[in-house]
């Protein structure tokens, strides 16, 4: 069972779904603030926070990890980010009956070849045993990962408890599976509840070419940008993603 960190009571839940890297704890901040009308529950996905570890990433895997967190609960809206926008793509296209509203920010279901293996690499080039600080881990991932936002996202996931601090992540499997996680399986199957696909104004992920893809496999689906944000518009303009989710979740 996935990791959950829940707020909030009543209402039709949210579960949330980070993409790769992230946390459920990325995602405290909105989880809290979108509760005051609802149950809001963000998971660790799997090889990520504190969940489970396993030999494989494929999406039809993690849409069976998060059918098992929305089972107990019957029927959730749920909202995916990257990675986590694809698995919860699979999730309604396998098991419909789960999901009441999906939203999916910055993310289509296509594969892309922009591998994030190098990240992986920056990571385990990091001597932990030298590590007590995150700026010492800063400084050496400054080394192969130059952009400090990254860095410091990134870092997010390495835990100082213990005697020699370590990746919250699952980094060999991350790193083998990486054709898994920037591809998107074959798949059948249409999901007939309302969708929205809300991405970043100064993001590539989500293109026009992308829509005819989307419709066909989510025929109700809705278009939206936030101006300016990026691929992390929920960090960028949390303030505005929030407007969007809340609008689109209360129908």
């Amino acid at each position: 069972m996935l990791h959950q960190i829940e707020n909030g009571i009543g209402g039709m839940p949210l579960v949330i779904a980070h993409g790769l890297f992230g946390s459920a704890r990325n995602w405290g901040v909105l989880s809290k603030r979108l509760s005051d009308n609802r149950a809001v529950v963000a998971v660790d996905m799997r090889n990520h926070g504190a969940s489970p570890w396993h030999n494989s990433q494929t999406y039809a895997d993690m849409a069976d990890d998060l059918a098992q967190a929305i089972e107990l609960r019957g029927q959730t809206d749920v909202l995916g980010h990257s990675m986590g926008g694809k698995a919860a793509m699979v999730l309604a296209l396998h098991r419909p009956e789960l999901v009441n509203r999906l939203v999916v920010a910055d993310i289509a279901p296509v594969g892309y070849g922009h591998t994030q293996s190098h990240l992986i690499d920056a990571m385990q080039s990091v001597d932990l045993t030298q590590v007590s600080s995150r700026r010492d881990a800063d400084k050496m991932l400054s080394e192969q990962v130059p952009e400090a936002g990254v860095r410091a996202f990134l870092l997010q996931s390495l835990n100082l408890k213990g005697d020699v601090a370590k990746w919250a992540l699952n980094l060999d499997v991350l790193q083998s599976n990486m054709p898994d996680i920037i591809g998107f399986p074959e798949i059948t199957g249409q999901f007939d509840g309302p969708t929205l696909f809300l991405s970043g104004g100064a993001s590539d992920y989500v293109q026009p070419a992308h829509h005819e893809r989307i419709l066909h496999l989510f025929p109700k689906a809705e278009f939206r940008q936030i101006v300016g944000a990026g691929h992390w518009l929920h960090a960028e303009n949390p303030r505005q993603f929030e407007v969007e989710i809340r609008g689109f979740l209360d129908g």
